[in-house]
């Protein structure tokens, strides 16, 4: 049984500059697309099948939305240390998604940690490691705005070699304009 995850992938325009940091600092950077985890890895019984229709049910109100992220943070804590691009658009639609699926079919594998949106990138191997390529990233994203519309919601297998596979995808509604 391989673990999965729940995320949402972005396209931003100018994607190439985080692209850039990633394979900097992120020994995850050839393997995974930049992206923002709703639902941190989980192993699980769960069909693909089930997981698909778990996301039609609990997205299916759920429309497009803008996000932007814009700014490096750090954290250093018993998982690692890790460098964030920070989001600051879109931070309310994230967390209701990432609440919604909690509250419900993931409660389980909840471990009750406060959830703040974020795009990993970076995982560096000590707190000195972690300051420097904060300095860094910081400075190279000093004047950058990454902006894109969420418009789908995608589950990843993580594969023997932690590699991502994508496994279902749902895209969010639409909504529609009826002309009289």
């Amino acid at each position: 049984m391989n673990l999965r995850t729940i995320m949402i992938f972005p396209e931003f325009n100018n994607i190439a500059l985080i692209d850039g940091i990633r394979k900097q600092y992120d020994p995850l950077a050839g393997l995974v697309r930049p992206h923002i985890t709703l639902v941190f890895p989980f192993e699980s019984q769960m069909s693909n099948e089930d997981l698909k229709g778990i996301l039609e049910n609990r997205l299916s109100e759920v429309k497009p939305f803008e996000i932007q992220l814009r700014g490096i943070s750090k954290c250093a804590d018993t998982f690692g240390n890790y460098l964030f691009l920070n989001v600051v658009q879109g931070v309310e639609e994230i967390c209701a998604i990432h609440q919604q699926l909690y509250d419900n079919e993931f409660k389980e594998f909840n471990l009750g940690l406060p959830y703040v949106p974020h795009m990993t990138v970076g995982r560096l191997e000590d707190a000195y490691a972690l300051e420097q390529a904060y300095i860094q990233a910081s400075e190279m994203v000093r004047e950058a705005v990454f902006t894109a519309i969420v418009n789908k919601v995608s589950v990843e297998m993580i594969g023997d070699h932690e590699e991502s596979i994508i496994v279902v995808e749902k895209k969010l509604r639409e909504s529609v304009d009826f002309e009289r």
